[in-house]
């Protein structure tokens, strides 16, 4: 099964586009399409790397129609210039599990691995903050060989 690592994320400036959304009315799609032709004009890139990011505005739930800020992003070093119709985000630092994914973004069985088995038998708690997927070099969209890493927000309990 899946094992993490637990890391301190250092603050990171992103910039990037949101939707509002759900799992159940999931505009994941619309809101990759809406940034990706404009992410060029993104200055002070850090990487290449794209973050995918959930930002819940009450406690996270196992419920479909929960619904959360999604973005589409890059990390910046500053945000000296903010292209027309992108917005920036601080993403605070803190601890996260961080599990090195191989397959098919739309599998969920690695988050119902996460919250159902990881997290109730270690001695985190989930924490408040932003959930984020790093897509790297590896990534591929709808691959069954595609990589990206999953950030979750934990605690000590």
């Amino acid at each position: 099964m899946w094992h993490p690592r637990i890391e301190i994320l250092k603050e990171k400036k992103l910039i990037g586009k949101r939707i509002w959304m759900s799992l159940a009315d999931d505009k994941t799609s619309e809101l990759w399409r809406s940034f990706m032709p404009g992410r060029s004009k993104i200055r002070n890139k850090v990487s290449t790397e794209l973050i995918s990011m959930r930002v819940y505005h009450q406690t996270l739930r196992m419920d479909v129609h929960q619904e959360f800020d999604k973005w589409a992003a890059v990390e910046v070093s500053d945000f000296s210039y903010l292209p027309d119709g992108m917005e920036s985000f601080v993403l605070a630092e803190g601890l996260y599990a961080v599990f090195d994914y191989k397959g098919l973004s739309t599998d969920n069985r690695i988050f119902m691995y996460t919250f159902t088995e990881w997290l109730p038998g270690s001695g985190y708690t989930l924490d408040n903050r932003p959930h984020f997927e790093i897509l790297g070099d590896k990534y591929k969209n709808n691959d069954p060989e595609s990589e990206e890493e999953i950030w979750i927000p934990i605690q000590l309990k």
